[in-house]
């Protein structure tokens, strides 16, 4: 039972039990009168709903903490409950708020920790990937040349088509390593590697477009990377989930901020409860105080918002 009501019933029970005493065996007149009895009616009846309005005013402070418990989530830092109330009340929703900024706190610390190591590991994939996987299978594709050459006219054509397989495995390793890796962002900016990855998610059956301001402001490469990651993940699900015939990168900025904007023509998110993929953009995000939001359109597709103050980006 809410405390609410447990309060009121008990203290409707000493009133009650008073005004029945008074009734009864303690009584105002002998016998008790019709007006009197009707006074002492009308007026527990007025002292239980003005005892329930000051109830529901002392302990309106709780119901407002029990409602920001029930929707705070630490990916997606909100308004805190102001911390009203008197004495006990007072201290508990303080000391929730304090809490709050504390979980909130060691979150974005253990977040940038696990961020940073998996670039690291992303890093370390990629290079193994490059140096050798790709270094054997092109070792493989000069051996395959030099058996080709010297075959038999009728197996020629079989070694073309191990070539070409080998050939094609050797592209998707060399583009799963630019993912892990996108080392075009360290040398050329993220222009031009927002403008690369479009390029890659353009399919047969998928159109990508960019739309890419080039004069930005200066941005902490831990912004950059979190701008090129949420545009790499958010494409990433278009291509897999959405169903989309096209989708648009727009990246531009205003005097405080650099936006990303990704929008589909797919089917939206529905009731889908959020992915891994999702989390982990919002986790990168908060490291570095920017807003993401994420929506379905009103005229059909998903729209996936990155915000990215300029004036107090981390560092």
């Amino acid at each position: 039972m809410p405390l609410f009501w447990r309060i009121f019933l008990l203290n409707g029970v000493v009133l009650i039990a008073a005004t029945a005493l008074l009734l009864g065996p303690v009584t105002v007149s002998t016998p008790v009168l019709a007006s009197q009895a009707a006074v002492l009616v009308l007026g527990l009846a007025a002292m239980l709903m003005f005892n329930a309005v000051l109830l529901r005013m002392a302990l309106a402070p709780l119901q407002r903490l029990t409602r920001a418990m029930n929707t705070t989530d630490l990916l997606r830092p909100g308004t805190r409950p102001a911390a009203g109330g008197h004495g006990e009340i007072g201290e508990l929703i303080a000391t929730f708020n304090t809490m709050l900024d504390r979980l909130e706190t060691e979150r974005a610390t253990s977040a940038g920790r696990a961020l940073s190591a998996q670039e690291a590991e992303r890093h370390r994939i990629a290079q193994e990937l490059h140096d050798e996987i790709g270094q054997t299978l092109t070792a493989v594709l000069l051996d395959l040349k030099r058996l080709a050459d010297h075959a038999p006219p009728a197996m020629r054509e079989e070694f073309h088509q191990v070539q070409e397989t080998t050939r094609a495995s050797l592209d998707e390793i060399r583009r799963i390593a630019r993912r892990l890796r996108p080392g075009v962002l360290e040398e050329l900016g993220l222009a031009s590697a927002l403008k690369a990855l479009t390029t890659e998610f353009t399919t047969s059956g998928l159109t990508a477009h960019h739309h890419l301001d080039t004069d930005l402001p200066s941005l902490t490469n831990d912004a950059e990377l979190v701008l090129y990651r949420v545009a790499q993940e958010s494409l990433t699900n278009t291509a897999r989930h959405a169903g989309a015939k096209r989708v648009d990168l727009t990246l531009h900025h205003t005097p405080d901020s650099v936006e990303i904007l990704i929008c589909d023509d797919g089917h939206g998110l529905g009731q889908t409860p959020e992915g891994a993929g999702i989390r982990g953009m919002r986790e990168r995000a908060l490291l570095i105080g920017a807003d993401l939001i994420i929506d379905t359109r009103t005229e059909g597709g998903t729209e996936v918002r990155l915000v990215v103050p300029t004036h107090h980006e981390s560092h």
